[in-house]
């Protein structure tokens, strides 16, 4: 094998710069054409939108909607259920719409003709009226159990 002279490509020998190359001393320059040719009138296609990544959020979107109605519901319904004995406060005003046996007491004004009974202690999560005792000026005992909790209250006649 014999060595190519020195500064030149081994593996170019014999091969010929391509006709109208730039840069080669000698060739003339051609006006080199945009690959691959394009219209000039064609309109450009929209990008390609990303597959799925809307209708994921939108699904997600609905979702969590649906949750919060659930949960709006759920917290009107619980509310609607607690009854007046639940919801009354101390110095609040009661009427029987019941019996003496079977009581419904409902709040009322307390400068309504129809207030019978004034909530002088309310006692949470127990159904021992025995506590009324030590309340003085109770008159009447009222226990309510069921519904969300239960509920002592020591009142006294308007």
């Amino acid at each position: 094998m014999t060595t190519p002279p020195q500064g030149q490509n081994p593996y170019g020998q014999g091969v010929q710069p391509h006709p109208g190359q730039p840069g080669q001393p000698g060739q003339p320059t051609v006006p080199q054409q945009p690959y691959p040719p394009y219209n000039q009138g064609a309109p450009v296609p929209p990008p390609a939108a990303p597959s799925g990544g809307r209708k994921v959020s939108k699904l997600v979107l609905r979702i969590g909607v649906v949750i919060v109605i659930g949960i709006v519901i759920a917290v009107v319904k619980w509310q609607l259920g607690k009854s007046d004995a639940e919801t009354t406060a101390v110095g609040d005003c009661l009427h029987n719409k019941g019996t003496q046996s079977a009581p419904d007491l409902k709040n009322t004004d307390c400068s309504s003709s129809d207030a019978e009974f004034e909530v002088i202690e309310k006692f949470d999560n127990t159904s021992s009226v025995s506590k009324c005792e030590a309340v003085k000026g109770t008159e009447v005992s009222y226990y309510q159990t069921g519904g969300s909790h239960d509920v002592v209250l020591c009142l006294k006649n308007k």
